[in-house]
């Protein structure tokens, strides 16, 4: 890969991956390794480099790939491809895919400590779940009496709560879901878990996108894919206020931050794009906002995960494909 687009700070710490030819991701041609396209920016991000494995894309044909998440009991990735309408799987056995339900255009996809698949879906401007029995409950479609815009990313606190951004992506047009008009401003909402109210946490972000806790849940990530652009922390006050809103990393722009996580470490995976080669990809921060490592892919990635038995493989939502690599830590909580 044409390492001529690297980022200043990449190609100043990380020399011996400029140069790179367009490697085949058709599988057929080997990767040397180390693997060229995972760099280090910082020698704390050595640690998280397995040096004996490489970057994989596990499947293609997908016309906007997002929502990865990782069933520890089925085994599975899930993921959603949006304009196609359709939710796939991946399971980890044999590697095998196929379609797993049609989706109401999902986006963001998570799963609960009780092992239930919790849903964003832009068709029906909803937060579902999917039960054991096949039922389907929605967890969140109005607020205050008016339809949500299109809810993108979700993640479920331990006490059940059920967090979810609500930007107005899947009602723009009639690409991602159906074009609507929109009757509520941007913003976060928590949804309790025993008595099933809907409260905004916050409404303080421009598109609020990919969110994520930190490993003691005491903090609040959330990715604004409008202006300025950002990663955004928040504390997490009772487990449900959040508190003294910070700019935890400003992207280097053109790249957007869409779909975040935390591994066991703090640290903040982000998947990444829109800014082409060189940055495409995934890019990892410590927990003090320092970027310290790149996961460089052709595509532009839209959202990730942590999964596998072990919950050691990242798995990389990306444009048209899902790519995977075992990476030195592990995802800080279940999805």
């Amino acid at each position: 890969m044409n390492r001529r687009g690297f980022l200043t700070a990449a190609a100043a710490l990380a020399p011996a991956a400029l140069g790179q030819k367009q490697r085949d991701w058709s599988g057929r041609e080997p990767v040397r390794y180390a693997d060229p396209d995972i760099v280090s920016l910082d020698k704390q991000f050595d640690k998280y480099k397995i040096n004996n494995t490489h970057l994989e894309r596990v499947w293609t044909g997908a016309l906007w790939a997002e929502g990865p998440a990782w069933s520890g009991q089925g085994r599975y990735l899930v993921w959603s491809d949006i304009p196609n309408n359709r939710q796939m799987r991946w399971m980890e056995e044999d590697g095998h895919v196929s379609t797993f339900r049609v989706s109401d255009y999902s986006n963001g996809n998570t799963f609960d400590y009780q092992g239930r698949q919790v849903c964003c879906q832009h068709a029906l401007r909803r937060v579902c779940r999917f039960e054991p029995d096949g039922t389907v409950t929605t967890i969140a479609d109005k607020f205050n009496g008016k339809p949500l815009n299109s809810p993108n990313d979700v993640v479920v606190h331990p006490d059940g709560a059920i967090w979810f951004t609500d930007p107005p992506y899947g009602i723009l047009g009639n690409y991602e879901g159906f074009q609507a008009k929109q009757e509520l401003k941007e913003a976060v909402y928590r949804v309790d878990p025993k008595t099933a109210k809907i409260d905004k946490v916050t409404d303080e972000l421009d598109k609020p996108n990919g969110i994520c806790f930190s490993p003691d849940y005491k903090k609040v990530y959330i990715c604004d894919t409008g202006a300025p652009g950002d990663i955004q922390v928040f504390d997490l006050a009772d487990e449900r206020t959040l508190r003294n809103k910070r700019q935890f990393i400003k992207m280097h722009a053109p790249a957007m931050a869409d779909g975040i996580r935390a591994d066991v470490d703090g640290n903040i995976w982000a998947g990444a794009g829109w800014a082409g080669a060189g940055s495409d990809g995934v890019h990892i921060f410590t927990p003090q906002g320092q970027w310290i490592g790149q996961i460089l892919l052709p595509e532009t990635c839209a959202n990730i995960c942590f999964g596998g038995s072990k919950r050691n493989r990242l798995f990389m939502a990306a444009s048209q494909s899902v790519y995977a690599v075992y990476v030195g830590t592990r995802g800080a909580h279940i999805a």
